[in-house]
């Protein structure tokens, strides 16, 4: 069988790292991969590091797509996905979450009947403002196979239907849900030690285990919206100078180019503030394992803080993985100030418990073996 894995941002590159490994360690003599890398991530420091860091193997394929509208975006990227697809045999084509690389591959496969295997199917923050809810709507409807990493997505599918859908594709198959698991829980606890083996990030940034926040901040609705960025960072730094604890802030290079651009929106204040550049793969892993605490509007860095039992605060006005919130593990502060030190006090004064949300850790061997059964 041979599939075609699309990826183009930073976080489905790290996804795609569980089933290339699933793949070459248990189904190699049944299933070929080629990989398609969009270019919607084009800084090194954001794509190329993860290739190298992970051992996924090189793009066969690269569009080169860089940044853009959306509409600009997504156009070229459908239009060179066609083109591979038609000049080449595939059975199938993976996607991830919901990115714009994700929409494209759905709609270019689905319009010449190539299945489409969406993993992370079901998330919903029932946000439409949110590129990211519509993208990863469309791209459900249109897979053959909607893998659901959740127990809660499961039930967003079959309350949009999908469980009893009568849709028949051209193969004559109708779509499925699979509850297998998160193929980002498989990469934690596999890349886990391998980070303390080769991170150095902690010896580098003089970090204490336990003696310090990690926050990331890379939505397009917080960093280009100066009144929310200054919410934000106004909130960490007198996080930080309240509690005498450092806060390290792996820069996004969105995020960077605006503070160069109007430094007035950082506080004048703000020695515990440690801004980093994007951190590698190992590098964020030893982070999100060694902080006392998480803040974030990243919806797989949430997950990630609940994986190493990290309580997160979520600089959203919703998140897609309510089950670390109705289980008291994050809370929704958006970027409002007030709310944010709030849900800091609230997290660190109070217990949090984490139970086992995401699978069992074999989340890829699951999707691959139910491909070759369908």
């Amino acid at each position: 069988m041979k599939i075609l894995t699309i990826i183009g941002a930073r976080p489905q590159i790290i996804k795609a790292a569980a089933v290339s490994r699933a793949v070459k360690n248990l189904y190699s003599s049944q299933i070929e991969e080629f990989i398609l890398h969009t270019g919607q991530h084009y800084d090194a420091n954001m794509s190329q590091v993860f290739f190298d860091q992970l051992g996924i193997p090189q793009p066969h394929f690269n569009l080169g797509v860089g940044s853009g509208s959306h509409g600009m975006q997504t156009a070229r990227m459908i239009s060179g996905i066609e083109e591979v697809l038609v000049n080449h045999s595939f059975d199938g084509i993976i996607l991830y979450g919901d990115t714009n690389s994700t929409l494209a591959g759905a709609v270019a496969a689905s319009k010449i009947h190539v299945p489409v295997f969406h993993i992370e199917a079901g998330l919903r923050s029932f946000n439409m403002a949110m590129p990211e809810e519509v993208n990863r709507i469309v791209c459900d409807q249109l897979s053959s196979i909607c893998f659901a990493p959740t127990q809660t997505a499961v039930d967003n599918l079959r309350h949009e239907g999908f469980t009893d859908s009568k849709t028949t594709f051209r193969n004559g198959k109708h779509r499925r849900v699979c509850n297998c698991g998160d193929v980002m829980y498989d990469n934690s606890m596999y890349f886990a030690t391998l980070a303390r083996e080769h991170s150095t990030i902690m010896q580098q940034q003089g970090l204490e285990p336990g003696r310090y926040i990690l926050a990331t901040i890379h939505r397009d609705n917080n960093t280009d919206n100066p009144e929310r960025l200054s919410a934000i960072l106004r909130a960490l730094t007198d996080i930080a100078q309240q509690d005498h604890i450092r806060i390290v802030l792996p820069l996004h290079p969105r995020t960077r180019k605006i503070l160069d651009t109007t430094p007035s929106l950082l506080p004048s204040r703000h020695d515990l503030l440690t801004i980093i550049p994007p951190a590698s793969f190992f590098d964020i892993n030893m982070l999100e394992q060694n902080a006392k605490l998480v803040m974030t509007d990243s919806g797989g860095v949430q997950k990630e803080a609940f994986f190493f039992e990290k309580p997160c605060v979520i600089l959203r006005p919703e998140t897609e993985w309510v089950e670390i919130v109705d289980h008291g593990a994050g809370i929704i502060a958006d970027a409002d100030y007030s709310r944010i030190v709030d849900a800091y006090r609230q997290l660190v004064d109070h217990p949090v418990h984490f139970p086992h949300l995401f699978g069992d850790a074999h989340a890829a061997e699951k999707i691959l073996q139910t491909i070759l059964d369908y």
